[in-house]
Order: structure tokens, then C-alpha cells, then sequence
């Protein structure tokens, strides 16, 4: 190897800790700003008016009765359920309280009326924000129905391999599927024993499918209420997934062998969605997705204000800052499976 071609140690020592530094220089800047302290006046309000839709919902929910007009009930609480999760998403997260305890006491709560197991989450999530589309390490893109990297094809075979073979058509309808993977997955999981506070979990989730399953029957007629239950549920599903997909599907995925700091490694796997406070509203904060991961405990009122700090952050370190329109996202996203299906559509 030519002379010319080497690196010195002592430069290539002085590049490794100048992006180690980095992310300490941009956490600075955003501390300074004030954008990490709590904002408790900003979601009592959130909390209040989502309790508040839910009381009224609850109400309407009654009156309606036994009547087919209660399938635009099922689509209004799919909303709302949708709205809770992104709250016990901001409590596990520690974006609410000051304590991590507190918020978890919140978190139980908000996981509790959609029904969902809080500890399975929390540990699932987990693991996400630590190894964002790492192969083998990110539960989100280890999912058996679909391949978001060529290396998980050899994987599949029987109605997977079909399934993954048409991916990219099917991922919006496999959705409607997503609500009841959500309540089955935390239910085997409490089953299992591999959640911490397992007998508060199973009182939990056995009072939530008793009331859920209860309030329905007692109100409508079995064809009314497994039409609102499969309405509900379906939508819900969908809503969920499309709102968590954007920010990391048809984005770099990466191995063991890839080495990057931790401000490369969030930054790269992740996509903001551009949009006005109702894209915030929809989509709960992950719009901020990029931001979001840099500062999981920033709470989800202070992350528009971040994200032209990290985007100019960003440019001036020549570090991709991905960023699109809600349906161009989507288009990213099938592109992506479509692309990672190919072998599967062309083998004779």
C-alpha cells in the first residue's frame, strides 16, 4: 500500500474522538435550549383532553346502543386508543415525570385501557432504540409475515415465503392484523413469566378484556358488536403501523460488521415526516422520529423546536438527514419491500 494512502495513528486517533465528540457538542447545544426539561403544563392538558374524549366517547358509546351507527364509534376509539399508546409511549420513554417510577405508574395505566402489555413493550422498544434496524438485534424488522433485508429471505418458506413474496401489496392490509398481534404478544408474554411485574400485568389485561368484551356485549347484539370489535381492532391496527412505520422502514439496515458512533447510528436509520401540528397530532411526536431517537427523553412538545437545531447540526457534519412527506414516506417503505422481495418474484 502506497505511503500516501495511510492514515497516521495520531489522525486517525484525533477523527475517532472528534466524533465521539459530536453527539456531546449537539446534546450541549439542545440542553442549552432548554428543549430536555419537563413540560407538565403541556401534558396535563394532553392527558385531560384525551381523558376527556374517552369519557365522552364512553357516553356516545351508550346512547348509540345497539345500532350499526356504532362502527363509527369503532373508528373513533381506534383513534383514540391510538392517541393513549402514544402516551404510555412518551411515559416509557420518562417524557412525562420527573421519575422513571412515575412514569412507568403512568405508563401501566395508558397500556392498561388499550391492552397491551406495558413490560413486554417497554422491553421491545427497548432494544429498538439501542440497535435501530440492526439486523438480528431490532424486534421492528424482525417480523416472521416480512423481510425488510435480503438476508432474512432464506428464512421463509411455505405461506411466509407468499407472504413476503407480494410484501410490498400486502403490508397495508396485514395491518388490520397488528392490533391483535399487539394484545396477543403481551398476553404470551405475561403468560411466559418475561415481564417484571407479571401478576400486575395479568390483572391488567384480564380487566381489560373482561370490561372491553363486556361493555360490548352488554350493549350491542353479537353482529353489531363483532363488527365493532373487528372495525376497531382492524383500524387500530392500521393506524398504529402507520404511524410507527415511517420512521425507520425502507431506511439503511445494518450488521455487526458496520461501526458507527451514536449519533450516526440514530441518525442514519431513521426518517422524519414533514407536516404541520395535525402530522404531529396523527402521528404522536414520531414525525420527529430522528430527534426522537437522538433524545428519547425529550418530551414530544419540545421535539418540532429540536428538530431544525439537529437538521442544521446535521448538515454542517455531512451527515444524511432523511426527511419527506407522510406519502412519499409510504412510498419509500414499498419500494423498499418490493425491492427486498425481488429474488422471491424472479426465481423460476
Amino acid at each position: 500500500m502506497a505511503l500516501s494512502s495511510m492514515t497516521p495513528p495520531s489522525a486517525e486517533a484525533d477523527s475517532r474522538a472528534g466524533v465521539r465528540n459530536d453527539f456531546r457538542d449537539l446534546a450541549g447545544l439542545v440542553r442549552r435550549q432548554g428543549l430536555l426539561d419537563r413540560r407538565y403544563g403541556y401534558y396535563a392538558a394532553k392527558i385531560s383532553l384525551t381523558a376527556l374524549a374517552l369519557v365522552g366517547g364512553c357516553v356516545a358509546f351508550v346512547v348509540l346502543g345497539d345500532s350499526w351507527w356504532q362502527l363509527a364509534m369503532a373508528a373513533f376509539f381506534a383513534v383514540l386508543f391510538a392517541q393513549v399508546a402514544f402516551l404510555g409511549h412518551d411515559a416509557g420513554h420518562n417524557q412525562i415525570l420527573r421519575t422513571g417510577r412515575a412514569n412507568d405508574r403512568l405508563g401501566y395505566g395508558f397500556a392498561a385501557i388499550v391492552g397491551m402489555s406495558y413490560g413486554w413493550w417497554m422491553g421491545k422498544h427497548t432494544r429498538h432504540h439501542a440497535s435501530p434496524n440492526h439486523e438480528g438485534d431490532d424486534p421492528d424488522i424482525e417480523i416472521p409475515l416480512l423481510a425488510f433485508t435480503r438476508a432474512q429471505l432464506g428464512d421463509k418458506s411455505g405461506f411466509v415465503h407468499w407472504t413476503t413474496k407480494h410484501q410490498a401489496g400486502l403490508f397495508f392490509p396485514l395491518l388490520l392484523l397488528e392490533g391483535i398481534s399487539l394484545h396477543w404478544a403481551g398476553i404470551r408474554a405475561v403468560w411466559r413469566g418475561e415481564v417484571k411485574a407479571r401478576r400486575l400485568e395479568a390483572v391488567l389485561l384480564i380487566a381489560h378484556i373482561g370490561g372491553y368484551l363486556g361493555a360490548i356485549f352488554l350493549v350491542m347484539s353479537p353482529p353489531v358488536a363483532i363488527a365493532f370489535i373487528a372495525v376497531h381492532q382492524g383500524l387500530w391496527g392500521v393506524y398504529m403501523g402507520c404511524s410507527f412505520a415511517p420512521g425507520h422502514k425502507g431506511m439503511p439496515t445494518y450488521t455487526d460488521k458496520t461501526k458507527l458512533d451514536f449519533l450516526r447510528k440514530q441518525v442514519l436509520t431513521s426518517r422524519n415526516v414533514r407536516g404541520g401540528p395535525w402530522v404531529d397530532f396523527a402521528l404522536g411526536g414520531l414525525n420527529y422520529q430522528i430527534e426522537h431517537h437522538l433524545f428519547p427523553s425529550m418530551p414530544r412538545g419540545n421535539l418540532r423546536r429540536a428538530q431544525p437545531l439537529v437538521r442544521e447540526f446535521c448538515v454542517a457534519h455531512e451527515i444524511d438527514y432523511a426527511q419527506c412527506g407522510l406519502l412519499t414516506t409510504y412510498g419509500h417503505v414499498l419500494r423498499h419491500l418490493r425491492d427486498v422481495s425481488a429474488p422471491f418474484r424472479t426465481a423460476k
